[in-house]
């Protein structure tokens, strides 16, 4: 049968656009610095982000990486926060950085939106923030993930970071260390 045959191009077209529909929604974000104002929207993400993962966390875990209304106006205080929105101005991903050390930043909390998936936001947020310690003279930047995280761990390494084999407990579950040269 022809493609052109009436009866089959709006089928094609259709279903064309219910495969690519989303990714063409998706090419239009941004990333600034967070306010206090964005502290649902930044819940809202992290919780969205992590929610696949929770019954590979402890508790106490989940709820440490997802933050809480009470922990998030924290972070926005003690932290670097940036979060990535679309063309509507919703928040769908996040990131926070600080400096730990005389030349080093952390990062932590960095989530997007599953539907954000492989568009480049990730990627965005990440250089924002190591743009951000650089401006702070850090020449090393850390970050520590878990093992059920596997995707993110292949994102970090990709994108430079590498294991320090420092291992931490964070509630009942190991906290692996990765860093990179920012130099």
């Amino acid at each position: 049968m022809d493609l052109v045959d009436p009866p089959v191009l709006p089928y094609v077209l259709h279903h064309t656009q219910q495969i690519t529909g989303p990714l063409v929604d998706r090419i239009g974000f941004s990333i600034r610095k967070a306010t206090e104002s964005d502290a649902p929207g930044i819940l809202g993400c992290l919780r969205a982000a992590f929610e696949e993962y929770r019954s590979s966390y402890t508790p106490a875990a989940f709820l440490d990486t997802v933050r809480t209304p009470e922990t998030i106006g924290q972070r926005l205080k003690d932290m670097y926060v940036f979060v990535a929105t679309d063309e509507s101005g919703q928040i769908i991903g996040t990131i926070a950085c600080n400096v730990v050390d005389q030349d080093e930043g952390h990062i932590r909390g960095m989530a997007v939106l599953p539907a954000w998936h492989g568009a480049g936001v990730a990627k965005r947020l990440l250089r924002c923030a190591e743009s951000q310690l650089r401006e702070l003279s850090c020449k090393r930047v850390s970050l520590d993930t878990t093992e059920p995280l596997k995707r993110t761990i292949r994102f970090h390494e990709k994108n430079g970071f590498r294991p320090s084999d420092r291992i931490k407990d964070f509630f009942g579950m190991p906290l692996f260390e990765y860093v990179k040269s920012l130099a």
